[in-house]
C-alpha cells in the first residue's frame, strides 16, 4: 500500500558532513553510501519498492542530490523534519510535494 505523503526530502551532497545522525533518527529515509555519505531512499514499507538515491545503476537506484528526491510518507514527517534540524551540515532538504519532481529523477 502506498502511504500518503504531502513533503519530499533530498540532500545537498555538497554540504553533508557525514555525520549520520540523519539515518539514526529516520532508517526508513536515510541510508549511507560507500563513501561516507547519507542519501535519501523510498522503503518498501512504505510505497511498495525501494529505491535509493544514490546515483547508482540498475534497479532500486536513482539519482542523488537534487533530482534524487524522495516522497516523505506522512507517517515519517516529523522525523524527517527532526533530522533536518539536527544536521550539523544543514544538508537535508525539504520541499512540499511536486509530481513534476519525480518526473525528473527518472525512476
Amino acid at each position: 500500500m502506498v502511504e500518503m505523503t504531502r513533503m519530499m526530502v533530498w540532500i545537498d551532497q555538497d554540504l553533508c558532513t557525514g555525520d549520520g545522525i540523519c539515518e539514526e533518527i529516520a532508517p526508513d529515509v536515510f541510508i549511507a553510501r560507500d563513501d561516507g555519505l547519507w542519501v535519501v531512499k523510498e522503503e518498501a514499507a512504505h510505497f511498495g519498492a525501494t529505491i535509493i538515491f544514490d546515483d547508482e545503476t540498475g534497479d532500486g537506484h536513482g539519482p542523488e542530490g537534487a533530482k534524487g528526491v524522495a516522497r516523505v510518507p506522512d507517517s515519517q514527517l516529523d522525523i524527517v523534519v527532526e533530522a533536518a534540524e539536527e544536521c550539523p551540515g544543514e544538508c537535508i532538504m525539504i520541499e512540499p510535494y511536486a509530481e513534476e519532481a519525480l518526473t525528473r529523477r527518472g525512476v
